[in-house]
């Protein structure tokens, strides 16, 4: 970032779509995933949904510009008593990387966590994931969990 200013953090609002959906299309084309044009609309539909438990936090340049976007979920545990919050997708614009943006989306979704008194907060990302694990081993400890999905075939 040649700005030395840190971003602006902050919910996205529905101004906000023309930015956030080639962000989110660059994030989904690092783990080479397409989804179908119709994802996109109901996705934003739902972050936008205040009923909904979906949260989108947005990392701004002093320009304007969108350079970080960060998707949270909130859901229920049977192990703990308080929501537990999933930072599902955290993605930083790859000319901005190192500068800070990607740990500032984490500490915002941290916040928000605590503002909704979530018990915790957690985020997956791929093994081989390399940049994005240093930064995530330097903030929190990884919890030894492997994941696995089947197909539901529906």
């Amino acid at each position: 970032m040649t700005d030395t200013k840190k971003p602006t953090i902050r919910p996205l609002a529905p101004q906000d779509r023309a930015q956030w959906e080639p962000m989110w299309r660059a994030y989904l084309a690092f783990y080479e995933t397409i989804l179908p044009p119709t994802q996109y609309d109901l996705t934003w539909q739902r972050l936008q949904d205040a009923t909904e438990p979906m949260h989108a936090l947005g990392a701004f340049a002093a320009d304007g510009r969108l350079i970080g976007l960060a998707h949270v979920i909130f859901h229920r545990s049977c192990w703990l008593p308080d929501w537990t919050c999933y930072l599902q997708d955290l993605f930083v614009d790859p000319a901005t990387r190192g500068s800070g943006t990607g740990a500032a989306l984490i500490e915002a979704t941290a916040d928000l966590a605590r503002e909704k008194q979530a018990g915790r907060l957690y985020w997956l990302t791929q093994e081989t994931n390399t940049p994005a694990r240093r930064l995530y081993d330097h903030i929190a400890a990884a919890s030894g969990f492997v994941q696995y999905r089947k197909s539901l075939d529906l």
